[in-house]
């Protein structure tokens, strides 16, 4: 095995993903650090749509296919 980096899904494995994702499975479609995303929710500044319980925070996958898909 060629080191251990996680390869990101593919636009057509993430129109299969459950209705919301963590924030870290969301990012790693994004092709950015999970820190990074929370640091742009915290801000509101996401590129996706998301839903906060407490301080628990999901991605809408249909807005995260939206993004990939350009729309």
């Amino acid at each position: 095995m060629a080191g251990n980096k996680v390869q990101s899904p593919t636009l057509a494995e993430v129109k299969k993903w459950p209705a919301t994702v963590n924030v870290p499975r969301a990012a790693l479609a994004l092709g950015c650090s999970r820190s990074h995303l929370y640091e742009l929710i915290k801000r509101g500044d996401a590129p996706v749509r998301t839903l906060s319980f407490g301080t628990r925070h999901v991605v809408i996958t249909a807005s995260l296919v939206a993004l990939l898909e350009g729309a």
